[in-house]
C-alpha cells in the first residue's frame, strides 16, 4: 500500500546496552548464543556471532509505515532516536530481562510522551498485571498481523517479504563465514513441558514460508547477494513436516546447488529421512534435543540417539546436542551416566540448561501448583524473572540442592571442553570424516558436498597451531596436532601463505585472550535500519513499489524488494520479455531512477526472450545511469550478444 501523509512512524527497539552478568544480568544474558551458553568454557576457541533480534527486522519488512528498528542502542542512542518522533515505540525482549525494559520505558515516556508503548517477544508470557504498566499494547501473537492490525493496515498473505540478514562468525577475531537467516517458522507442535516457544504459540506451528519452494527462493535471494554464504533455517523443528522438507530437496537438486545450512529438528523428524536426503537438502548441522535419558518427550521416539549421532558424524553433519540437568529422576550419578552416553557419541557442540519452570508452559504450571518454587522467588516474582536464563535453579528438586544443580551444569561445560576439545576443531573432524565418506559416492550431490568439506578444512588450517599450543589440556593438544596431520595427509599440507597465517593466528588468539580479560571490545555497536523512511539517499520507495503494480506483461513476473539495510532496491524480471514490453519495463525503471537517487540491482537471471534485439530497448533506457546499476546476469551471459552489450556497459553485482 502506498504511504501516505497520515502514516504512524514506528520504532522497535531492542534493550539497551551494555549486557551480560558483569552488569547484573543473568549468566547467559548478553548478544551471542555461543559464547554465552553453548561454547561458554572454551574461552578463547569459542565462536563469536552477535544474535540481533531478528523478528524486529521482518516486522519492519513487513508494514507500510515508516518504520526504524535499533539493535542494542545504548540509552543515550536510544533517547536521541526518539527525540525524532514516532507514534509507537515496540520493545521485543525475554524474560530474563524484563528489567531491562522497566529502565528504558520510563526514557520513551519521557522524551515521546504521546508514543503508544508496545511490548513483544517470548517475555510476554508474564501476566497483564505485571506487564500493563509499561506498556500501551502487548503482542503474544504473530508479530507481522499484529501490528499491521494495530496500525490500520490491511492484512497480507504469507509468505511475507524476507528481509535479508546476514550475521558474521569469527574465530580469534577472524571472519570465518557469513550466515544468512531463514525464518522458516515458528511455534512447535511437539509440546515439550518446559518449552516456551511450543507453548506461546499453543502447540500450532506457524509456516511463514508455506511450503519449500518459498524456503528456496529466500536462499536465492541471499545467494545473489554473496554466493558465499552458508544458512541458518529459523524453524523449532524443521524436518516434522515432510512434504514441505522433501519439496525443499527436490527444489535444491533441481538448482544444482550444493548448499550449508543448519538446522532445528527432533530425533522423531529426523527418523524420517536416510541421511543422503538430508545431504542433498544442503544440511550439514542440526541442533538436536538429547534432553535426558528418561526425559521420555515425544520428540525423542525413532532411531536410536547413538545411530543417528553416528551417521550423522561419519557423513560429516555436526550436531549441537542439548542436555537438561534438573529433571526429578536424576542424582549426580544419574547426570555423569548421562554426560557419558552423550560425550561418547561426540556432538560437534553441546548445551546443558537447567530445567526450569516458564509462565504459560505445563512445568510452569506444575511448579505453582504444587509450591515447588524456592520461598525467595515466591516472595519476590521478579527476582525469579531475572535469572530466568536456564542457568539458575528456581525450584525444588526431590533430591538435590540448587547449588547442586547449578554445579552440575557446570561440571557439564567444563567436562564437554575437557574431554572434547574446542568445538571448532570438532568440527572440522567430522567434516574431515564426512569428506572420506562421500568423495568417492556414486550419488554426484554427496561428491559435491564432499568438494565443499575439502575447501572447509583446507580454509581452516592456520588455526591448528593456536590449537596445539593453547587447548585445554596435553590429551587435547595432541589430538588436535593428530587431526592436522590426518587433514594434510588426505588434502595435502599447508601452504606457504597459511603457514604464515598460523603464525598471525596465535597472536590473534592471544589478543582475544587479552580482550576477554578486560572486558574489551565485548560490545556491538549500534544497528540501526530504516524502513520507508525518506532521507536525501533513499526515498521514493514508493515509485520501485509501483512498477509490479502498473506494469501488466503476459508471461513476465516484476518483483521489487527494497533492501533498507543497504539502501539498495533489488528488481527481479522473470519469465518471457518482448523487444515491446522491454520499452515500456525500460521507462517504469528510468523514471524511477530519474526521481531517485537509489542503487539499483538488475536482477535478469530468469528473463527469457525470442531474439538479440529483445533486450536492446531496456539496455537504451538505462544507459543514462549505468553508474547506479548493477547486473545479476544468467551463468551463460557470454552465449548472448545483447548480454554480452549489457555485460560490458554496467557493472556486474558481487554482493
Amino acid at each position: 500500500m502506498r504511504q501516505t501523509m497520515m502514516s504512524k512512524k514506528v520504532l522497535l527497539t531492542t534493550v539497551c546496552r551494555p549486557l551480560g552478568p558483569e552488569y547484573g544480568d543473568a549468566p547467559s544474558v548478553g548478544y551471542e548464543l555461543l559464547y554465552r551458553q553453548v561454547t561458554r568454557a572454551q574461552g578463547i576457541f569459542s565462536p563469536r556471532t552477535v544474535n540481533i533480534q531478528f523478528s524486529l527486522e521482518y516486522i519492519a519488512e513487513n508494514l507500510d509505515a515508516p518504520t526504524v528498528v535499533l539493535q542494542y542502542p545504548s540509552q543515550r542512542e536510544l533517547i536521541r532516536e526518539l527525540r525524532k518522533g514516532y507514534d509507537y515505540v515496540g520493545i521485543s525482549f525475554l524474560m530474563a530481562i524484563f528489567h531491562r525494559v522497566k529502565e528504558i520505558v520510563p526514557l520513551i515516556r519521557k522524551y515521546a510522551p504521546h508514543a503508544k508503548i508496545i511490548l513483544g517477544g517470548y517475555g510476554t508470557v508474564l501476566s497483564d498485571e505485571e506487564l500493563k504498566p509499561y506498556a500501551d499494547y502487548i503482542c503474544r501473537e504473530e508479530g507481522v498481523a499484529f501490528m499491521r492490525r494495530l496500525l490500520n493496515e490491511p492484512p497480507i498473505p504469507m509468505p511475507y517479504k524476507h528481509p535479508l540478514i546476514v550475521s558474521d562468525l569469527k574465530v580469534f577475531g577472524w571472519k570465518v563465514s557469513g550466515t544468512g537467516k531463514i525464518f522458516a517458522g515458528l511455534g512447535c507442535p511437539n509440546g515439550c513441558d518446559f518449552c516456551c516457544t511450543s507453548h506461546f504459540f499453543k502447540r500450532k506451528h506457524i509456516k511463514l514460508l508455506p511450503d519449500g519452494q518459498d524456503i528456496f527462493h529466500v536462499i536465492e535471494k541471499y545467494l545473489d547477494m554473496d554466493p558465499s554464504l552458508v544458512f541458518l533455517i529459523i524453524d523449532e523443528d524443521f524436518l516434522l513436516n515432510k512434504k514441505r522438507a522433501m519439496q525443499f530437496r527436490d527444489a535444491v537438486i533441481q538448482s544444482g546447488r550444493t548448499l550449508s545450512i543448519f538446522a532445528f529438528s527432533s530425533i522423531k523428524a529426523i527418523s524420517q529421512y536416510t541421511v543422503e536426503e538430508i545431504l542433498e537438502m544442503g544440511i550439514d548441522g542440526f541442533w538436536i534435543g538429547y534432553e535426558g535419558t528418561r526425559s521420555g518427550y515425544a520428540k525423542q521416539q525413532g532411531r536410536p540417539v547413538e545411530e543417528i549421532f553416528t551417521e550423522f558424524r561419519e557423513h560429516g553433519i555436526t550436531i549441537l546436542a542439548s542436555m537438561i540437568v534438573g529433571f526429578d529422576y536424576q542424582t549426580p550419578a544419574v547426570v555423569a551416566q548421562e554426560l557419558d552416553g552423550l560425550l561418547q557419541l561426540k556432538p560437534a557442540l553441546g548445551q546443558y540448561l537447567i530445567y526450569g519452570p516458564v509462565p504459560g508452559t505445563p512445568f510452569g504450571e506444575r511448579a505453582v501448583k504444587e509450591g515447588l518454587l524456592h520461598e525467595k522467588y515466591l516472595r519476590d516474582r521478579n527476582a525469579m524473572y531475572r535469572i530466568a536464563d536456564g542457568f539458575a535453579a528456581g525450584m525444588k528438586h526431590p533430591t538435590l540442592s540448587a547449588t547442586e544443580i547449578e554445579g552440575l551444569q557446570q561440571w557439564c561445560f567444563e567436562q564437554d571442553f575437557q574431554r572434547l576439545g574446542p568445538s571448532i576443531f570438532r568440527v572440522l573432524e567430522s567434516r574431515l570424516l564426512g569428506y572420506q565418506k562421500l568423495k568417492n559416492s556414486p550419488n554426484p550431490r554427496l561428491r559435491a558436498k564432499a568438494a565443499v568439506y575439502a575447501a572447509d578444512l583446507r580454509g581452516a588450517l592456520p588455526v591448528f597451531r593456536a590449537g596445539r599450543l593453547f587447548g585445554p589440556n596435553a590429551a587435547v593438544r595432541r589430538w588436535i596436532g593428530e587431526l592436522a596431520q590426518r587433514i594434510s595427509a588426505e588434502l595435502g599440507r599447508p601452504s606457504f601463505a597459511q603457514r604464515f597465517q598460523s603464525v598471525l593466528a596465535i597472536g590473534a588468539a592471544v589478543w582475544t585472550a587479552v580482550t576477554l580479560q578486560l572486558n574489551l571490545f565485548q560490545h556491538p555497536r549500534l544497528m540501526r535500519t530504516a524502513y520507508r523512511l525518506p532521507n536525501q539517499r533513499w526515498h521514493g520507495f514508493q515509485l520501485w513499489e509501483d512498477i509490479p503494480r502498473k506494469l501488466s506483461i503476459p508471461d513476465l513476473n516484476v518483483r521489487v524488494e527494497l533492501q533498507h539495510a543497504k539502501q539498495q532496491v533489488w528488481l527481479r524480471l522473470e519469465g518471457a520479455l518482448s523487444a515491446a514490453h522491454a520499452e515500456d519495463v525500460g521507462q517504469r525503471i528510468q523514471d524511477s531512477l530519474a526521481r531517485t537517487r537509489n542503487r539499483l540491482v538488475l536482477d535478469l537471471q530468469n528473463l527469457h526472450w525470442d531474439n538479440e534485439e529483445d533486450l536492446r530497448p531496456l539496455r537504451k533506457k538505462l544507459a543514462a545511469y549505468r553508474s547506479r546499476i548493477r547486473l545479476v546476469l544468467p551463468q551463460l551471459s557470454t552465449a548472448h550478444p545483447e548480454l554480452i552489450l549489457l555485460a560490458s556497459m554496467f557493472h556486474h553485482y558481487k554482493g
